[in-house]
């Protein structure tokens, strides 16, 4: 390969190409929907993969990853598009592009079992996975507490989470379960793979906060489906 092309590809994979590729994915099926009966009807949501729990418990688990890619209505879209270039923009050059998928990904399909457990609504949306991110800016603020940068940007961060979970409360159409799930699922998962310290209790640390997120998706799973009897619907 010629120098000129590697230093191409180098300088590529210095974005954040993972962001990148979630927005893409996103995009491309909310204009799916809207071709296809509409990203706000319920039928089209429920064909492409939106939470629904009584789906969930017969067997369609791929529905707690979907959903981080589906959104109800342009603004919804719009907006968290928005936010996920921006965190995007900060986080993924922090964590590496593995690191930062593996906790967009995991933290949300921790939001979407919370939702699963304490909410029967039909939802979608890349919240619960934003929330994550959210969740891993509280574990850098804690890890680096001598980096003025990082904490700044912690502390802002610090700010949007209380107004988004204020909002939250006082909003009906919002998943706060999923939001809430995220965000914890965010904070545990960055700091069980995150930490960038070799020492012994950072090792230590991981797996005791990779253990604590392994039981809270089981619990919030199995809370879930004893929520959700399948006597209690009809497909």
């Amino acid at each position: 390969m010629e120098y000129g092309t590697q230093m191409k590809i180098k300088r590529f994979l210095r974005k954040p190409v993972v962001t990148y590729l979630f927005l893409a994915i996103q995009i491309l099926a909310f204009v799916l929907m809207t071709l296809d009966g509409g990203s706000t009807n319920m039928v089209t949501l429920l064909k492409y993969g939106a939470k629904f729990n009584p789906y969930i418990v017969l067997g369609e688990w791929w529905r707690l990853i979907t959903p981080m890619f589906l959104h109800i209505g342009f603004i919804h879209l719009l907006m968290n598009s928005v936010i996920l270039y921006y965190l995007g923009e900060q986080l993924e050059g922090m964590f590496g592009h593995l690191r930062f998928a593996g906790i967009y990904l995991l933290s949300g399909i921790a939001g979407n079992l919370a939702s699963f457990a304490f909410s029967d609504a039909l939802s979608a949306g890349a919240s619960t996975a934003l929330f994550g991110l959210f969740g891993s800016t509280i574990m850098l603020g804690q890890t680096f507490k001598h980096n003025p940068a990082i904490q700044q940007m912690a502390k802002s961060f610090g700010t949007l989470i209380i107004i988004n979970i204020i909002f939250g409360v006082f909003s009906s159409s919002i998943d706060m379960a999923g939001h809430l799930g995220g965000l914890l699922g965010g904070f545990l998962i960055a700091t069980a793979i995150s930490v960038p310290n070799p020492v012994k209790q950072w090792r230590n640390k991981r797996l005791v906060y990779g253990g604590l997120f392994a039981v809270m998706v089981v619990v919030l799973a199995y809370l879930g489906y004893l929520n959700t009897p399948i006597s209690s619907f009809r497909l």
